[in-house]
């Protein structure tokens, strides 16, 4: 399981991982409440391993039936009263209660996005218990992604996920500490602004100080009176050493620099250390622009599923080996798909220089409950994962999931403008995607999805961009580019799901006809992907996809990441000019 640093963009030393063994209890008649198992856990209770969930085979139960209700028991021992603990989760699906030795201490709403309980008041030194109850439903107004909303699997949709599915761990700090720090590059004028909130601010002697290394070498340093607990500043990173008066990061060489914040405010001490990447993502045009060059982006759809744990990551191996698959088939990035990945993941392709698109997993139905629920998870998970350079893609919606009838309907067509320029009010720098594939609103790059198996087909059908990005034929036979009262402004236009090929002789499904041995599988892959290739106004392609999932088996790699194919060619045709 993961033991790293659950959250490298804001790291301390003095933190314990609670993933492991937890006490576990099925709750379907919903009385865990009323008879206050927060006070006196269940005899009669299973073991866990957190943090897998019950329906995956590593939790240590596999049952794949979904159970609404869910609680968990851990004893931790502490060994001395801090002014402040924080109880952090990194995920947990869908409503999570917290209590510590009896006592509530939060509640949170929401699978994808980390949240944080101070149980500073409620421990004591030696045992102390903590208990979750998490609920869950199958219900279609939550976000769920591709998790299952009936009984047995269907379509691309696959076993639900319940109750706690990433890490958990604890934290000491004083009681003025560093609460968060965006971080934003400029490298036209080689400085990065530093966006630092403080909890519980104090009125006076309070110092934030602030150092950046690159490659273990000091860059620059500052110290500062912080005289409001929202501080921000700018510092230069300019090294005239440097090609490009800086280190960039870039796919080719993904160079990161280090920092570190210190805080003093009277007695309480705090220091946190991060890391961010020189890099700038924006439109021009019809192109899109990395660090002011033009982009050409070589994606895979990635679901980020495991065979024996589902959402979960069984291990730090098994992130970078994923990371490194993808790489070794010629692509320079990731649609991450209907999921919110672990940030250990993040932090490997901000390392490796991997290209990542963010998704927010779909609800599917529309109403006034979605608007509330849908909104503030999103903007969650946009705060959670904005320092990450390799993140260069927002993606809000997919495919009309949730907004089934966006092409026509205005309170559907509203929503997504809603989402598309809240999260432009947060992050300025990376483009919006509004429906990714199908009818789009207002999206910063077009994109489009499309299943057509012949490359000579594809070819015709997109030879002429005006018919195509103004409506005047449907591009994939079936869907217009835009939504009714919506037009093409000169986006970039990118294919962002094709390919979905599998084999006839394995069980599941994949995309059009099966093929029957590797030769018709390079073919097929061949002609597609060198048509999108040849279109002279795409700007990259997203393959569907990196491995099977379940039922799914339209991978390059099985499920156990098993290369299905010579993936070195594969990773030809993907780099071949």
């Amino acid at each position: 399981m993961l033991t790293g640093y659950p959250r490298p963009q804001l790291e301390r030393d003095n933190w314990v991982n609670l993933n492991g063994t937890w006490r576990f209890a099925f709750d379907d008649a919903d009385k865990g409440e009323n008879e206050k198992w927060y006070d006196a856990f269940p005899s009669d209770t299973l073991e866990i391993q957190v943090p897998y969930t019950y329906e995956t085979k590593l939790s240590g139960i596999g049952e794949e039936k979904f159970h609404p209700v869910v609680w968990y028991q851990k004893e931790v021992e502490l060994h001395s009263k801090q002014k402040h603990m924080l109880l952090h989760f990194e995920g947990v699906d869908y409503v999570a209660k917290i209590w510590v030795n009896g006592c509530f201490a939060g509640i949170h709403t929401g699978a994808y996005a980390r949240f944080t309980c101070d149980i500073s008041k409620y421990i004591k030194e030696g045992s102390n218990v903590i208990v979750v109850r998490a609920e869950d439903s199958d219900s279609c107004v939550q976000p769920r992604g591709k998790q299952r909303w009936k009984s047995e699997n269907f379509g691309c949709w696959y076993v639900q996920t319940t109750g706690i599915w990433k890490t958990v761990w604890m934290e000491a700090v004083d009681a003025s500490y560093i609460e968060s720090v965006k971080i934003t590059p400029d490298i036209d004028r080689a400085v990065v602004k530093y966006e630092v909130k403080l909890h519980k601010w104090l009125q006076e002697n309070v110092k934030l100080a602030c150092e950046i290394t690159l490659d273990d070498k000091k860059v620059t340093t500052c110290e500062l009176e912080a005289d409001t607990e929202y501080v921000t500043f700018e510092l230069s990173v300019a090294n005239p050493d440097e090609p490009w008066q800086m280190a960039v990061w870039s796919p080719q060489n993904p160079r990161l620099y280090r920092t570190v914040l210190r805080l003093e405010a009277g007695a309480e001490r705090d220091e946190v250390k991060s890391y961010f990447g020189m890099r700038k993502i924006e439109i021009k045009g019809d192109k899109i622009l990395l660090n002011n060059l033009p982009l050409y982006q070589r994606l895979i759809l990635d679901q980020g599923y495991w065979e024996e744990s589902h959402l979960t990551p069984p291990s730090e191996e098994a992130i970078i080996k994923d990371i490194d698959l993808i790489l070794a088939a010629g692509y320079n990035g990731l649609r991450k798909h209907q999921k919110v990945e672990d940030e250990r993941f993040l932090y490997w392709c901000d390392v490796k220089g991997v290209l990542v698109w963010c998704e927010m997993p779909s609800q599917y139905t529309y109403n006034d409950d979605v608007v509330e629920h849908y909104t503030k998870e999103w903007m969650e998970i946009v705060r959670q994962n904005y320092n990450h350079p390799c993140v260069i893609t927002w993606t809000a919606f997919n495919e009309s999931w949730g907004v089934e009838k966006i092409y026509t309907n205005k309170n559907q067509q509203k929503f997504t403008e809603g989402i598309y320029h809240l999260t432009k009010a947060y992050d300025t720098m990376r483009p919006v995607i509004v429906n990714d594939g199908w009818e789009h609103t207002v999206s910063d790059i077009l994109t489009l999805h499309d299943y057509e198996e012949k490359g000579i087909t594809f070819g015709v059908r997109y030879e002429n961009k005006d018919a195509i990005v103004n409506g005047k034929i449907p591009f994939n036979r079936d869907r217009y580019a835009f939504a009714k009262g919506y037009e093409y402004k000169g986006q970039p236009v990118l294919i962002s799901e094709y390919g979905g090929i599998a084999f006839s002789a394995e069980s599941g499904w994949g995309y059009g006809t099966q093929v029957k041995n590797e030769d018709e599988f390079i073919n097929r892959f061949r002609g597609i992907t060198t048509a999108i290739k040849n279109l002279d106004y795409s700007v990259g392609f997203c393959y569907t996809q990196v491995t099977d999932v379940q039922q799914e088996i339209n991978g390059l790699y099985t499920i156990k990441r098993e290369p299905k194919v010579d993936i070195e060619k594969i990773r030809k045709i993907n780099m071949e000019d």
